[in-house]
């Protein structure tokens, strides 16, 4: 099962990866690109991703994700790393057909099954920085997307600044902090 199976919020961050952004040919975000997942998406590591019949353009994405253990509401960055529980892999599964069609993404990120989750949380304390971590991804042994949470343009106090402004963190949401090029 996915470690948090129903998040309070599931809140993902679009074209957080610099190395990403290059490979698009996008300008870098002055702002972090904020978006959300149902929370009903949500299954574990190995659990069949359900391609959508009205769909022609399914595509994967692997990221980091921490979670939020201690809420709260206009956090600091200086103070933001306080409110991290651990961190864990989501794969951000995405109908890019859908989320292409308009500038808002919630349609093409929030199909039944799109977001495997886990297996585990590791703690805060288990990682001294989350951001020198590679990450990659892979299917059938070939690997689709390499790199290091270095390359985030938003590290995740600026995330947690920048969202608690908005809304309330609360135990247990997870913050999806983008994926890397590939």
């Amino acid at each position: 099962l996915a470690p948090i199976p129903r998040p309070p919020k599931f809140i993902c961050v679009g074209l957080n990866y610099r190395d990403h952004a290059a490979e698009s040919k996008m300008e870098i975000p002055p702002v972090p690109t904020i978006f959300n997942k149902f929370t009903n998406v949500v299954i574990g590591p190995g659990a069949n991703i359900v391609l959508p019949k009205v769909s022609r353009k399914p595509d994967y994405e692997a990221e980091l994700a921490f979670v939020i253990g201690r809420g709260g509401r206009y956090i600091p960055a200086a103070k933001a790393m306080e409110h991290v529980f651990g961190y864990t892999i989501v794969n951000d599964v995405s109908a890019r057909d859908f989320q292409n069609a308009t500038t808002q993404w919630l349609m093409g990120k929030t199909f039944d099954t799109f977001a495997p989750m886990g297996p585990w949380i590791v703690t805060k304390d288990e990682i001294a920085d989350p951001h020198t971590l590679d990450i990659s991804l892979e299917i059938g042994g070939v690997v689709l997307q390499k790199s290091n949470t270095k390359e985030l343009i938003f590290k995740i106090p600026e995330l947690i600044e920048y969202i608690s402004q908005v809304v309330t963190l609360e135990p247990g949401d997870i913050v999806a902090t983008g994926t890397p090029p590939g």
